[in-house]
């Protein structure tokens, strides 16, 4: 449960609502809920929110970058409202303390998370949206994402997996695959996953890291860098990308 003053999360928000009760409910997780009974969580102004700052991200962007294609405009969107970067925005906002958990999510540092972080953030997007409408939303997103929608902004480069993926796809007309070959077992181990990078039969190269995403990225990345040191991959299953 939270103790943290209201005010101060409307000051960072830069709204203060009028009906208070909307900002109570968006900072209700549903654990919280599910322990208060006849409380409502803010799963449906999630929902909302989300819809809500994915138009008007992608607006901004559409206006401030005329010259992208949709591919690159795709891409700047995700990085912005998927959940790792309203996660980073909750944080950035302090969001955290202001969350009413369930006790056992507390304990288990729900605070923290970026599932419950960026959903919270989503909820309290949907809340200011019902409450005074598009206007303080957009002004939110102007102010917390004006580096990405900047004129002359950088484009959002292809994460390593998606690069390695539409290269084999071009290429050779298969997806490649990811092969767990090492577990360590050590939480917290920075190389704790040993995953390969495969086409068809063929090891491309393999990735380390301290969970199953992070190495096969790793691997895609490095097998891409050696793409022009294989030829037409050996016969074998075809497999999707994972994640």
């Amino acid at each position: 449960m939270s103790g943290a003053p209201v005010e101060e999360l409307e000051e960072a928000l830069g709204y203060r609502f009028r009906d208070p009760s909307l900002l109570d409910t968006a900072l209700a997780h549903s654990s919280y809920a599910h322990e208060a009974g006849a409380i409502e969580s803010n799963e449906r102004l999630e929902f909302l929110g989300d819809a809500v700052i994915g138009l008007v991200c992608a607006h901004l962007l559409y206006a401030a970058h005329p010259d992208w294609p949709e591919g690159d405009l795709t891409r700047a969107l995700h990085a912005l409202v998927d959940r790792s970067g309203l996660a980073a925005l909750a944080r950035r906002l302090d969001v955290g303390p202001h969350l009413r958990l369930g006790r056992t999510e507390v304990e288990s540092g729900g605070l923290d998370k970026d599932s419950i972080l960026g959903d919270g953030m989503e909820a309290l997007l949907g809340a200011m949206y019902l409450d005074g409408g598009i206007a303080p939303v957009e002004a939110l997103a102007r102010r917390a994402f004006k580096d990405a929608i900047a004129a002359g902004a950088p484009r959002v480069e292809l994460d390593p997996k998606t690069r390695f993926q539409e290269f084999t796809m071009a290429e050779f007309g298969v997806f490649p695959t990811y092969r767990l070959v090492c577990d360590s077992g050590v939480e917290g181990d920075a190389l704790r996953f040993s995953v390969e990078a495969c086409v068809g039969d063929d090891v491309w190269a393999e990735g380390h890291g301290r969970s199953k995403r992070v190495a096969e990225r790793a691997a895609a990345e490095a097998a891409y860098a050696r793409r022009a040191d294989f030829p037409a991959p050996a016969h074998g299953p075809e497999g999707g990308a994972d994640g």
